[in-house]
C-alpha cells in the first residue's frame, strides 16, 4: 500500500518538474542555513573544549577590573584597576593554591629583518620553580629550543606564527629580533595550538619586561595553579575572599576578577549558544516560506487532478488513501528539499572552515553529527507534511461525482 502511495507521489512530482523544482527551493535554502550555522557552532564549542583542555581544568586566572573575562589578551582592556606583587604574594597563601605566577601582557614594536610591526608580548618569570607550571600548559610548551632560564635576560621564546604571520618570513633557532629597539635572541619557539593569539605572541623574562615596559609593580594577570584534591571553583571563592580583604573592596564591588578555566569556557559556550539559536531561528524563517510555497504547490495539483480524485473515488478509494497520497507528496518535497539543502550545507560549512582557518584558527573543524543530518531531513519532511495537510484534506474530502464533472 505505501509503496502504491510512494509511486504515485512521484509520479505526481515528476510530471510537475519546473513547480516541484521551485516549490523546494525554500526548503533547501532554510535546510543549508540551518545545517552550516550549526556545524559552525557545535565545531567552535568542540574548539573551546580542545583549548579548555589546553588551558587545563586545574587553573585560576585574576585579572584587574570586575565584570569577569573579557576576550582577547588578558589584561588588554583599559582599567584603572591593577595587580601588584602583594596581590600574587596574598594569592600565594591562599589554601589550595598551588602555585601562582604573576604576568605581563604588552603590546610592544617588534623588528626583525628590517621591518617593524605590532605584537603581543608577554613576561613570564623564569624561576626554575615555575617550569613545571608553563611545561603543563599546552599554550606555553616549547616544540622547539628550550624554556627561559634564570639567568637569561634578553632571550625569548616566540609563537608558531611569530615569523610567518607579523613579517611573512621564517623566524628560527638563534635569530635576533627587536623588542621596543632592544636585541634579543630567540632560544625557542611554543607549541601551536591553534589559538591566533598565543602562536602570535613573543615570551621574554617577566624582570626584563618589567624595565623595558616601566612596570616595576604591575601585572596584567595572576595566572594559578590548584593543589591536587582541591576544587577549582572551592579556591576561586578563597581568592576572591582574599583579596576583597587585602584591597579593601566590598562583594560585588571588586575591582579584580576571578576566573576558573570552566567559567571561562562556560561565558563563551552561553554566548555562542544564544547567537547560534538566534541565528538558527532566522534561518527557520525560510522553512516556513518553504512550507508555504508547498502549500501552494499541493492547492494547485489538488485542483489540477480533481478528475483524477473522482476516478480513484469511484473504483473505491477511501477518504483515507487519498489523504494520505497527497500528504505523501508534499513530505516528499519537503525531504528531496531537505537532501539537496544538507549536501548544499555541508558544502557551505567546510567553506566557512576554511576561511576560519585562514584567520589563525588551524585547529578549527566543522562538526555535523548524524544527529543534525537525520534532524534536518526529519524536519524537512515534518515541514512538508505539515504544509500539505490542508490541500490533502480538501482532496480527501471531494465528492466523486462532483469530481467527475469537473473540467
Amino acid at each position: 500500500m505505501w509503496s502504491d502511495y510512494l509511486k504515485l507521489a512521484l509520479d505526481g512530482i515528476a510530471n510537475r518538474k519546473v513547480r516541484s523544482w521551485l516549490t523546494m527551493v525554500g526548503v533547501f535554502i532554510g535546510i543549508i542555513a540551518v545545517v552550516t550555522l550549526i556545524s559552525l557552532g557545535q565545531g567552535l564549542q568542540k574548539y573551546i573544549d580542545r583549548q579548555f583542555e589546553a588551558i587545563g581544568g586545574d587553573r585560576i586566572i585574576v585579572t584587574p577590573g570586575g565584570g569577569g573575562f573579557q576576550s582577547g589578551p588578558p589584561g588588554g582592556t583599559l582599567t584603572s584597576a591593577k595587580l601588584h606583587e602583594s596581590d600574587v604574594d596574598v594569592v600565594k597563601r591562599v589554601r589550595g593554591v598551588d602555585m601562582a605566577l604573576g604576568i605581563i601582557f604588552v603590546t610592544a614594536d617588534i623588528e626583525y629583518n628590517n621591518k617593524k610591526k605590532f605584537g603581543s608580548v608577554v613576561g613570564i618569570s623564569t624561576d626554575p620553580e615555575y617550569l613545571p607550571f608553563l611545561r603543563d600548559s599546552d599554550f606555553s610548551k616549547v616544540e622547539k629550543g628550550g624554556y627561559l632560564k634564570k639567568s637569561d635576560r634578553y632571550k625569548a621564546i616566540i609563537g608558531p606564527n611569530v615569523g610567518e604571520g607579523l613579517f611573512k618570513k621564517d623566524i628560527r633557532l638563534g635569530s635576533k629580533i627587536k623588542i621596543n629597539d632592544v636585541e634579543f635572541d630567540v632560544v625557542g619557539i611554543n607549541k601551536d595550538t591553534g589559538d591566533p593569539f598565543t602562536a602570535s605572541r613573543i615570551i621574554i623574562p617577566l624582570d626584563t619586561a618589567k624595565d623595558l615596559f616601566n612596570k616595576t609593580d604591575e601585572y596584567s594577570m595572576i595566572s594559578v595553579k590548584v593543589k591536587k584534591g582541591s576544587e577549582p571553583s572551592d579556591v576561586a571563592e578563597k581568592i576572591k575572599d582574599r583579596l576583597r580583604q587585602h584591597r579593601h573592596v566590598k562583594e560585588k564591588e571588586e575591582d579584580f576578577s576571578v576566573q576558573t578555566s570552566e567559567n571561562i569556557v562556560a561565558s563563551f559556550k552561553i554566548v555562542l549558544n544564544i547567537v547560534t539559536l538566534v541565528l538558527s531561528g532566522i534561518a527557520a524563517i525560510s522553512l516556513i516560506v518553504g512550507g508555504i510555497g508547498i502549500m501552494t504547490t499541493m492547492y494547485t495539483s489538488v485542483i489540477e487532478r480533481t478528475r483524477q480524485i473522482g476516478i480513484m473515488k469511484s473504483i473505491g478509494a477511501r477518504n483515507s488513501d487519498i489523504l494520505l497520497i497527497f500528504i505523501a507528496e508534499s513530505g516528499l518535497l519537503g525531504l528531496v528539499g531537505g537532501i539537496i539543502g544538507v549536501i548544499l550545507g555541508l558544502i557551505a560549512s567546510l567553506i566557512a572552515e576554511n576561511v576560519v582557518r585562514s584567520y589563525g584558527i588551524k585547529d578549527f573543524a566543522i562538526y555535523a553529527g548524524p544527529d543534525l543530518i537525520l534532524g534536518a531531513l526529519a524536519f524537512s519532511f515534518l515541514v512538508g507534511c505539515i504544509s500539505g495537510y490542508m490541500p490533502a484534506i480538501r482532496a480527501a474530502n471531494m465528492k466523486p461525482v462532483d469530481a467527475l464533472r469537473y473540467r
